[in-house]
């Protein structure tokens, strides 16, 4: 038994160590929408709780979540706001209305799996399995009759349907690496404005981006884990981030040739008490 405990704990840090993300694989049910539909999902909750419990006064730009603080009564009603948020028919949505709702329903999950593990150091802690990296890929979830979890989310609902890069920086996996969480919900007015928003403050902080001298050029894991969707190339996910980098960030990776280097910070992003 002594002899497997080295072998065993080395097996989970290899498991961390190659982790990968999953593709993006379109999972058809979720295609279905009604574009003249007025249905509109309320996210007043999320939004309060966001404003309670959020810290965005950091000195180093990281919003934290201040897990500690969260009381009995609103963990219970996120609980169940998150329930009412499962039976609402997303397939009635408009396509306009799907976008947001499942960016909260990930974000507003994540943290509540969090609360519901808490206190712990980090998201990857929460395994089902011995193996497992993180609580991902486990159907936690129920919509429309169907077991959904965190990555079909992500990678069967988000990426292959809307197809857009900046989702990177909406998501957020409750760790200091990740771009950060929103102080406010996603709706359809400022969704636009958020993902925006989202790709400069990650591209601009050193998470996200930062030069380790001339040659050397540090970036975040996001990078490299979904390569294909910022480009097909160096070059193109260069130009991604020249879109939104500052004015002397981007006038370095304009002449930028060097070694490209990735980085991830799995720390939770919990307020320190």
């Amino acid at each position: 038994m002594k002899r497997l405990l080295p072998i065993a704990a080395f097996l989970v840090f290899l498991t961390l160590e190659t982790h990968a993300a999953p593709k993006s694989d379109l999972w058809d049910h979720w295609t279905a929408h009604q574009p003249e539909s007025t249905l509109a999902p309320d996210y007043q909750i999320w939004s309060d709780f966001l404003r309670r419990y959020l810290d965005t006064s950091n000195s180093d730009g990281i919003h934290r979540v201040d897990y500690a603080g969260v009381t009995a009564e609103d963990r219970e009603g996120l609980k169940q706001y998150l329930l009412r948020l499962q039976k609402i028919p997303v397939s009635r949505l408009s396509r306009i209305q799907q976008l947001p709702y499942w960016i909260n329903l990930y974000n507003a999950f994540t943290v509540h799996l969090i609360l519901e593990h808490y206190p712990l150091d980090s998201i990857v802690d929460i395994r089902y399995g011995f193996f497992d990296f993180g609580p991902w890929d486990e159907k936690l979830l129920q919509i429309e009759d169907e077991e959904v979890s965190l990555n079909d989310i992500e990678h069967r609902i988000l990426r292959p349907i809307w197809k857009d890069p900046r989702l990177h920086y909406a998501l957020n996996c409750a760790s200091l690496g990740c771009p950060n969480l929103q102080p406010e919900s996603f709706h359809p007015g400022n969704v636009e404005s958020l993902l925006n928003s989202g790709a400069r403050d990650y591209i601009n902080h050193p998470r996200g981006l930062r030069f380790e001298n001339e040659n050397d050029l540090l970036l975040s894991k996001i990078y490299d884990w979904y390569a294909d969707d910022f480009g097909d190339n160096e070059k193109e996910l260069l130009q991604h981030l020249m879109r939104y980098a500052n004015q002397s960030t981007k006038t370095r990776l304009e002449s930028f040739d060097g070694d490209i280097d990735y980085e991830y910070d799995w720390d939770l992003n919990g307020v320190s008490r």
